[in-house]
C-alpha cells in the first residue's frame, strides 16, 4: 500500500518530477535544487524516525533562518508528526508554556540557546529528545543536528495513517492570558491564491523575505507561496535595513514580504543614487503605516499591495489598488463586516471589532482551549480582536485592538508575558502591560506598576530584571509607577482606561539611553 502524502509533500514531489535541477532555495551563496530539497527533507525525516518521533507528535523547531529550519519543518509533516516553530527570543515562563502546552516530544534548538533551553527542559512533561544545532550533545542533549542529517535521503518508510498532511502548530500571542497554539483543522488555499497572484510574480522569478521562519508570513506566503507559484524563494538570516536592498539585488528578487514599521524603517535610510537599481516591483506588506506608503512607491519605485491575515483563522483582505491605509477587501468567498459590542453590524465609518466567516466553516481552534475556541467562533463568525471599519466602497481600515495584545515591530505580544515577569519583582505588588503609540507605526510596550509598601523601586533595574527573562522585543520601553490600577467590579484590569492615558509622564528607557539587544 502506498504511503499517505500531505499536500505540501504532493506539491514538493511535483515540482521535483517537473525540473529537479531547477534552485527553488537561495540562502547566503547557497543554492539548493529541487531535487536537493527533497534529499534534505528525507534525510531529516529518516532521522526524526531514528530519533524515535511517530506520526501526530509534536516537534518544536527552535532556530533562526536557515535552509534547515524549511528541511525539518517540512520532514516533521512527512512522517504524519506536527511542527512547532517556537520563536527564537522566548525565555523563561513563555517557552516553557509553548513546549508543555503543545505537548512536544522533541525540540531542537541553536546552541546559543541551549542555556534558555535547559533552564526549562526539567519541567515539560512530555519532551524526551533534544536536539542541538552548532553544538555538541552532553549536557542533556541527545543529538546534534549534523547527526540527525546524516541519514538516508530514501523516502521515509513509516505509515502516517490520519495523520498524513501533518499541519504545523503556530503560537499566537494571548491577551492577558498565556500564547495559544492554533491547530489548522482545514485550508484556504483560494484565498492564498488570489493574494499570491497580485504579486504577479512569474514561474522561476525570486520571493525574497527577510523575516523570521518561526512566524506564518515567512513559512507559508514567502516559503509555501513560492512553491505554489513555481518561483524561487530567497531567504535572508534576519531583516536588516543597511544590506535589505543590496540582498534584494544579490538574489535578483522581484518581490518582498513586509510587516508594520519595516517599510518606515527602511525610509529612515540615507538616500542613495542606486535606490530604485534593482528588479522589485511589488511589496507584500501587513499594516503598511499611511504615511510611509506613497513615499516608499516614490523612493525604491515599487507598487505597494497591502494585506490582512491571521495565523488564528482563515481569512484574508487584500487591497491590490493601492488605496492608501486600506487593508482592502476580502477574498476566496470569505465574509467581513464590522460589529459592535452585542454583534451587530455598524454601519460604514463607525469603529467595531473585525469578524469574519469562512464558507468552509470553522477551519481553525486553540489546542486545549475549547472554550477560548467557542468564544472566538460564536456566533458562526470569527472574532479578531482588531478593532476596523469600513468605507462607502467596502474597503477596510484597522483601527487598533480591542483586547489587551501588543504588536511592536511585527511582533505579537501578551500582556500576560511581560506581568509574568514583571510581578516577580520584588519591589513590584503588580502590574499591567499595554500598547502604546510608536513613531514607527504599530505599537510600543507601557508597563504600569504599583509599587510594594515600603520597598525601593528603579524602572532602569525593572529593565535589567526583565533581560533573560522574555523576549528581548516585550521589554517595556515605558514605564509609569501608578497608585492602583483601574479595575472592574471583578478586580479583571481595564485595559482600554489604561490606553487612553497614553504614554503621559511615563519614564522612556530610549531617552535614558538604555538599548535592549536581540539575543
Amino acid at each position: 500500500m502506498a504511503r499517505l502524502q500531505g499536500p505540501i509533500e504532493q506539491l514538493i514531489r511535483y515540482r521535483v518530477a517537473q525540473h529537479s535541477a531547477e534552485v527553488w532555495l537561495k540562502f547566503k551563496d547557497q543554492r539548493f535544487t529541487w531535487e536537493q530539497v527533497l534529499d534534505n527533507i528525507q534525510r531529516a525525516a529518516n532521522g526524526l524516525l531514528d530519533l524515535g518521533i511517530k506520526p501526530g507528535e509534536r516537534v518544536a523547531i527552535m532556530m533562526g533562518n536557515r535552509p534547515e529550519f524549511i528541511w525539518l519543518h517540512f520532514a516533521i509533516g512527512f512522517i504524519g508528526a506536527v511542527s512547532v516553530p517556537v520563536n527564537t527570543s522566548q525565555r523563561g515562563a513563555t517557552l516553557h508554556h509553548i513546549l508543555a502546552d503543545s505537548d512536544s516530544t522533541a525540540v531542537i534548538f541553536e546552541e546559543p540557546l541551549r542555556e534558555a533551553m535547559m533552564a526549562v527542559k526539567a519541567t515539560v512533561p512530555n519532551l524526551r529528545r533534544t536536539v542541538v544545532a552548532d553544538g555538541k550533545a552532553g549536557g542533556g542533549v541527545d543529538w546534534t543536528l549534523e547527526r540527525l542529517f546524516d541519514h538516508s535521503a530514501r523516502e521515509p518508510q513509516v505509515e502516517v495513517g490520519q495523520h498524513a498532511g501533518g499541519g504545523g502548530m503556530m503560537y499566537t500571542s494571548g491577551t492577558t492570558g498565556p500564547p495559544k497554539g492554533v491547530v489548522a483543522s482545514g485550508s484556504d488555499g483560494y484565498s492564498l491564491a488570489t493574494v499570491l497572484a497580485a504579486t504577479g510574480v512569474k514561474p522561476g522569478e525570486t520571493m525574497y523575505t527577510a523575516l523570521p521562519l518561526f512566524h506564518g508570513n515567512a513559512l507559508m506566503i514567502s516559503g509555501f507561496g513560492s512553491m505554489t507559484l513555481d518561483a524561487k524563494f530567497a531567504l535572508g538570516e534576519r531583516f536588516s535595513a543597511s544590506r535589505f536592498w543590496d540582498d534584494c539585488r544579490k538574489f535578483d528578487a522581484v518581490e518582498f514580504n513586509t510587516l508594520g514599521g519595516m517599510l518606515s524603517i527602511l525610509l529612515k535610510q540615507a538616500a542613495r543614487p542606486d535606490d530604485r537599481e534593482h528588479d522589485v516591483r511589488v511589496v507584500l506588506s501587513a499594516a503598511c503605516p499611511p504615511n510611509a506608503w506613497k513615499e516608499f512607491e516614490r523612493r525604491f519605485g515599487v507598487k505597494i499591495v497591502e494585506f490582512y491575515g491571521m495565523v488564528d483563522s482563515p481569512g484574508l483582505l487584500l487591497n491590490d489598488v493601492g488605496r492608501v491605509g486600506s487593508m482592502g477587501k476580502p477574498v476566496g468567498g470569505v465574509d467581513f463586516k464590522v460589529v459592535d459590542d452585542d454583534d451587530n453590524p455598524l454601519p460604514a465609518g463607525k469603529v467595531g471589532e473585525l469578524v469574519f466567516r469562512h464558507p468552509k466553516g470553522q477551519l481553525s481552534q486553540y489546542h486545549k482551549l475549547p472554550e477560548a475556541t467557542a468564544e472566538a467562533y460564536r456566533g458562526g463568525w470569527f472574532h479578531s480582536g482588531d478593532l476596523a471599519k469600513t468605507d462607502d466602497d467596502g474597503f477596510f481600515y484597522f483601527s487598533g485592538r480591542k483586547k489587551a495584545s501588543i504588536r511592536r515591530r511585527g511582533e505579537n505580544i501578551s500582556a500576560w508575558e511581560i506581568e509574568t515577569v514583571v510581578n516577580e519583582h520584588p519591589a513590584v505588588l503588580e502590574s499591567a502591560a499595554y500598547a502604546v503609540p510608536s513613531e514607527l507605526g504599530e505599537d510600543e510596550v507601557k508597563v504600569a506598576v504599583v509599587v510594594r509598601d515600603g520597598a525601593r523601586f528603579n524602572p532602569e533595574e525593572l529593565i535589567e530584571f526583565c533581560r533573560g527573562r522574555m523576549a528581548y522585543y516585550a521589554v517595556p520601553r515605558y514605564v509609569e509607577m501608578v497608585e492602583e490600577l483601574p479595575k472592574t467590579g471583578t478586580q479583571r484590569i481595564q485595559y482600554a482606561v489604561l490606553k487612553q492615558r497614553g504614554i503621559g509622564n511615563a519614564w522612556d528607557r530610549e531617552k535614558a539611553g538604555i538599548n535592549v539587544a536581540r539575543v
